[in-house]
């Protein structure tokens, strides 16, 4: 048989069409997991370990300032960790939060300085410097970076919801989520199940398939 050009930009053609049928869905443009990660979700306290950095001695108004700081403190990492995806907004979201949330914050910040102060004295201001720094640091992530961003983006979008004065409920039940996705989580991707995919018929492509003009006859799948 001798080859032809047109044969085979034809049966290009029809080998395309019928892998066009194979393919899965795509995935939605705006994430970044086929199957997002599951981290651990529910309450937490600003009291419990998995928030930040220790406190002794802390009462409750500071407990909560410290709950507060650390989600505050994960929102900005994420804020210049995750711009790499417009879609998550990260700056945005972030600014929209410390105007929306700004007297609560603040609030938050005189709690914990007063916290410093009180049990560092004349050391409490570099004590509280400090302990911003390595609460910042704390929340770098290289390994865990998608998992952490898509979570820091869920998390700032539902803080922005939150009417004024309630920021801490976001905090206290987002917390958990937010330092979970911090250990590296990969997507599970797409899990093929030949029962719900219909496979397409690849059409025959042998000599006597085509008529003189290279087109595919009906009894072998075609139109022609």
């Amino acid at each position: 048989m001798q080859f032809s050009w047109k044969r085979a930009a034809r049966i290009a053609a029809l080998t395309a069409a019928a892998a066009a049928g194979l393919a899965a869905p795509n995935a939605a443009g705006a994430q970044l997991f086929v199957n997002n990660p599951e981290f651990k979700t529910g309450p937490i306290e600003g009291s419990d370990p998995l928030v930040g950095l220790p406190i002794a001695g802390a009462t409750p108004a500071e407990y909560r300032a410290h709950l507060l700081w650390n989600l505050r403190a994960g929102l900005n990492v994420a804020a210049l960790q995750c711009q790499f995806s417009p879609y998550l907004r990260a700056v945005d979201n972030y600014n929209g939060i410390l105007a929306h949330h700004a007297e609560e914050l603040a609030g938050a910040y005189t709690a914990l300085n007063g916290y410093f102060k009180r049990t560092q004295g004349a050391k409490g201001q570099k004590a509280f410097d400090d302990y911003t720094t390595i609460t910042y640091n704390n929340f770098s992530t290289l390994q865990a970076q998608y998992g952490f961003c898509q979570t820091a983006s869920s998390i700032a979008k539902e803080a922005l919801t939150r009417p004024k004065g309630q920021f801490y409920v976001t905090a206290q039940n987002r917390m958990r989520e937010l330092r979970s996705s911090l250990v590296p989580a990969y997507d599970r991707g797409l899990t093929y199940n030949p029962y719900q995919i219909k496979m397409p018929a690849m059409p025959e492509l042998r000599e006597e398939c085509f008529d003189k003009k290279n087109r595919l006859r009906k009894r072998c799948g075609g139109t022609a």
